[in-house]
């Protein structure tokens, strides 16, 4: 089991910037990907982006060049930094972790991630 737990939202205006983390314990010893993924009500939870075990990166339309992923392996840590911030990217973001150990596989698909977190709310006033 891998219990993934996010920190860092909170309220923000447009424009401006917000990192959020995800911080992962249990078996963390497979060299999977990580997601972000993030969901408003009423709709369904959208992929954001991924990285590899290697720290190889894949980011929706959406908020590619605005939003980064980073990852410190060490720390069993992934980053989500979000800049140029817009009302609709509110929403409540998850990570998640997948269990195939392909240290350079990213995945956009939510059926590939096997472990989420609980979620952490970013909202962005206009």
């Amino acid at each position: 089991q891998v219990q993934l737990v996010e920190s860092g939202g909170g309220l923000v205006q447009a424009g401006g910037s917000l990192r959020v983390s995800c911080a992962a314990s249990g078996r963390t010893g497979s060299r999977y990907a990580r997601g972000w993924f993030r969901q408003v009500p009423g709709k369904e939870r959208e992929f954001v982006g991924g990285i590899s075990w290697i720290g190889g990166t894949i980011y929706s339309d959406s908020v590619k060049g605005r939003f980064t992923i980073s990852s410190d392996n060490t720390k069993n840590t992934v980053y989500l930094q979000m800049n140029s911030l817009k009302p609709e990217d509110t929403a409540v973001y998850y990570c998640a972790a997948s269990t195939m150990s392909d240290s350079r596989a990213v995945y956009r698909d939510r059926s590939d991630y096997k472990y989420w977190g609980q979620g952490t709310q970013v909202t962005v006033s206009s």
